[in-house]
């Protein structure tokens, strides 16, 4: 009986061999050869999943995005009761790259990011998914603040320029999450105080 081939296995192995190579060297050090190579595959199966290296670039962040999701799901498992301004948090912490997986997965963001510049495709699925972050973020602060949208940009911001902060070892760990933690009070205080 022929062995049943999971495809979509193959893929993310491909995908996660690209990962591997673009948050140690970049994207501009992917090619279907390294690729292939790094994922323990003949060029040419790389190939019969993946036509071009755009293609494969394409899917790997579909699938840095479900990763990202997932992490997320994660880090908000059991919060369905809690605070919003406790959801809001974890949510916020869960973005940053506290461990390995997160830092490759941050690192591959930055690559593609870089990349996004000055591919309209990428850059697309780049805004959609920070769009659609944003919205989650600012879910999180209604009720918390008077304007749940630019604190959410705020936010955000705060924590891509800490997360590249833990990426170059500026800051640690219990540093930038202490940072995170001192605005989401200020934010969400100084909107107290503006109600009472």
């Amino acid at each position: 009986m022929p062995k049943k081939v999971d495809h979509e296995q193959r893929r993310t192995r491909i995908a996660e061999a690209l990962w591997g190579i673009a948050a140690s060297r970049g994207l501009e050090a992917v090619s279907m050869r390294e690729v292939a190579t790094a994922a323990g595959m003949s060029i040419g199966l790389v190939q019969h999943y993946f036509a071009s290296k755009d293609e494969m670039l394409l899917y790997a962040t579909v699938l840095l995005r479900d990763r990202l999701s997932e992490r997320l799901r994660h880090g908000l498992a059991g919060m369905e009761s809690a605070a919003p301004r406790d959801v809001l948090r974890a949510l916020l912490v869960t973005l940053l790259p506290l461990d390995a997986e997160a830092r490759t997965e941050t690192l591959v963001g930055v690559a593609v990011f870089i990349r996004a510049l000055n591919d309209e495709t990428l850059a697309a699925r780049y805004r959609e998914g920070q769009t659609r972050l944003a919205a989650a973020v600012a879910g999180c602060l209604q009720g918390l603040t008077t304007d749940p949208g630019t604190a959410a940009d705020t936010l955000l911001a705060l924590v891509d320029g800490l997360a590249s902060g833990l990426l170059l070892g500026h800051h640690t760990p219990e540093h930038a999450i202490s940072i995170l933690d001192r605005q989401i009070s200020q934010m969400t205080e100084s909107s107290v105080r503006l109600t009472e």
